[in-house]
């Protein structure tokens, strides 16, 4: 059942699942220009064993802002935070750690609202998990959705148990490929008119884009329905506030400091994040020294494994929680 609930002054759409025997909550937090849907297939089959909880990023999916919100957003946002704010952002104001102070670029006193950096959306998190009374959660993350569930771990220790990212990785900022991508994502969103949704086959054709098969036909009408719905504002400043050389560099930073457990899901076919970007990104958690394998590859995945190869990440899922539950750490 869709539930609403409201984070910072922003509704947002979330499904939470039965309780179940296990204290582990599983929370998954979805990609650039996707949604909640994306996650069901995995749901499905982990929801006997763990209470899981799924829920629209700020301004994706069925999180929209109210007519009022969105033309204040449009106002100030777009002149100052996407165009000039070129930095890792606001991060989180309670534990006080060195790197968030070192890497905090915005004033202390911007609306989190309006800030569409990784660790804005980790605050929401926060936000989230304490208005739902949860505690001990496992974040699984895809793309975009890894490096706010990495954010997360790092900034609020106390209620992340481990994190489980899915065709995400980086930390390499390599600038021509940043530029047209960035450039890219702004046309796409830019110029994207409702009448999309008639054009015959378009739903066809998103089911080949960026997977290693063809995706069923509901998974294209899906794809086509998030790219329209998502809000401008929050499209173009996600896009623009991750893919900064002060965000990308920072993230093994970040990945370095985190404590938790950190695993890492690669498709062995996915052309927008290679495994060997993924591969890197892991290189900086502890637990790649001491044992090397806190990355797996899934064979024949492009970048959406969740819904290309969706037994292969819950079996992934299941064997990284029964290693790390199994042995307390």
């Amino acid at each position: 059942m869709v539930k609403t609930i409201d984070i910072l002054g922003f509704p947002h759409a979330y499904e939470l699942s039965a309780p179940t025997e296990s204290p582990t909550v599983l929370v998954f937090l979805h990609g650039w220009l996707l949604s909640r849907q994306y996650w069901r297939p995995v749901i499905q089959q982990l929801a006997c064993d763990y209470q899981c909880l799924a829920y629209d990023l700020r301004g994706f999916g069925a999180s929209q802002p109210t007519l009022g919100v969105r033309v204040k957003s449009t106002q100030t946002l777009l002149p100052h935070s996407v165009r000039e704010r070129a930095s890792v952002g606001v991060a989180s104001q309670g534990n006080g750690s060195p790197l968030s102070q070192s890497i905090q670029a915005s004033p202390a006193s911007e609306p989190v609202p309006l800030n569409y950096t990784p660790a804005a959306y980790a605050q929401d998190l926060n936000v989230l998990l304490e208005r739902l009374g949860i505690s001990n959660a496992w974040l699984v993350g895809h793309s975009l959705g890894g490096s706010i569930a990495l954010w997360s771990a790092h900034e609020f220790p106390e209620r992340i148990a481990g994190v489980i990212c899915v065709n995400s990785g980086g930390g390499i900022y390599l600038k021509e490929e940043f530029e047209r991508f960035r450039a890219a994502g702004q046309q796409l969103v830019k110029y994207r008119p409702r009448w999309l949704s008639y054009i015959p086959l378009l739903d066809m054709a998103l089911t080949r884009m960026n997977v290693a098969q063809p995706l069923s036909r509901k998974w294209g009408r899906q794809r086509l329905l998030d790219l329209l719905m998502a809000l401008p504002e929050a499209a173009i400043g996600s896009l623009l506030d991750s893919t900064t050389e002060a965000e990308v560099n920072c993230l093994p930073q970040v990945v370095s400091q985190i404590r938790q457990p950190v695993h890492f899901i690669a498709g062995a076919d996915d052309t927008i994040m290679e495994p060997k970007y993924v591969h890197h990104l892991a290189s900086f958690h502890p637990s790649f020294e001491c044992c090397g394998k806190n990355v797996s590859e899934i064979p024949n995945c492009g970048h959406l494994a969740m819904v290309e190869q969706p037994d292969a990440v819950v079996a992934e899922i299941r064997s990284v929680l029964a290693k790390y539950e199994g042995s307390g750490e």
